[in-house]
């Protein structure tokens, strides 16, 4: 199946001689929720800007479901909604008047079924006749997603949807993302939770400096970029790790009641097997063990530092 979004070596550079993005090439499969990830300044906004049809590219191309976002910009921007960072909407109107004019901006006819069943999704049918400016932040949130839904998109950007959020209404979110996906809409979500990401995404792209450095399946990277480490809990504390278990890269707690073994998620079967082997030989019991994984955040945190 072709990409519903298709980056070819997009570039962009503004008039001050900042390059925001360098070359980038990147296919978004159609159904997927996508986390693009990367520090501030990263290029991650200025990417979905110019997918979007807000800011103009210096080169390369970039079509959305087969439409050149340039050549064939209406058909392009009809397939995508964008939810923005910043809260715009007219604090005057009402939620309903609000989604409903955002629906004919795109030249769709009136559905009131379908604005009707945007605001339920989103909890905001009881709030359909109040002005947005009266609205709570994370109302006002809800009330852009609704807008961003309201012309039926095929794609959804959604640019730090749950910065300075409730808990609450990021859970309502991650279920609203799945129903979506469901539908056969394709999310893409920039964030600055990490956790969000390992949470909703089935393919994760780490941008930095203007440049794409990583696009991987979610659990293929947290597999060959991640570190398990088990630990032991020893029934007697030692003082130093003895010679025979040096070759196992132990590492020994302040108190010396517990030893930490550090281990890539792609295998190293053998290696423990032979540790608990050397470690009856040597005579040290262990009353409790336990495993832990590194998260997508170490590895975000990880990709990025070693970045030049």
């Amino acid at each position: 199946m072709s990409p519903i979004i298709s980056v070819s070596n997009l570039s962009k550079t503004y008039a001050s001689g900042f390059q925001a993005l360098k070359g980038i090439n990147l296919d978004i499969r159609r159904g997927e929720i996508f986390a693009l990830l990367g520090p501030n300044g990263a290029g991650k906004t200025t990417l979905i800007s110019i997918i979007c049809g807000i800011v103009n590219p210096s080169g390369g191309t970039v079509t959305a479901d087969g439409h050149d976002i340039v050549t064939d910009y209406r058909a392009a921007r009809s397939k995508i909604g964008l939810v923005p960072q910043e809260l715009t909407a007219d604090g005057f109107a009402t939620v309903w008047a609000t989604v409903s004019f955002s629906r004919g901006l795109f030249g769709k006819p009136a559905n009131p079924a379908h604005i009707e069943k945007v605001l339920k999704d989103l909890s905001l049918w009881d709030k359909k006749d109040s002005k947005v400016m009266t609205l709570s932040g994370g109302m006002k949130r809800r009330v852009l997603i609704a807008k961003a839904l309201s012309h039926e998109p095929e794609i959804l950007f959604l640019d730090e949807p749950t910065a300075g959020v409730d808990v609450e209404l990021r859970r309502d979110m991650w279920l609203l993302v799945r129903a979506l996906r469901a539908t056969g809409v394709t999310v893409i979500l920039t964030t600055h939770y990490i956790d969000e990401a390992e949470e909703m995404a089935d393919r994760v792209g780490v941008i930095s400096n203007g440049e794409i450095i990583l696009v991987e399946e979610k659990a293929e990277l947290m597999r060959k970029l991640g570190k398990k480490q088990l630990t032991l809990q020893l029934q007697n504390p030692l003082t130093a790790i003895p010679a025979p278990l040096a070759a196992h890269r132990l590492e020994l707690s302040a108190d010396g009641g517990e030893l930490v073994y550090t281990y890539d998620t792609q295998g190293e079967r053998t290696g423990i097997t032979a540790l608990l082997q050397d470690l009856s030989d040597a005579g040290i019991r262990f009353r409790d063990l336990r495993t832990s994984q590194s998260s997508l955040e170490d590895i975000f945190v990880k990709l990025v530092s070693e970045r030049p």
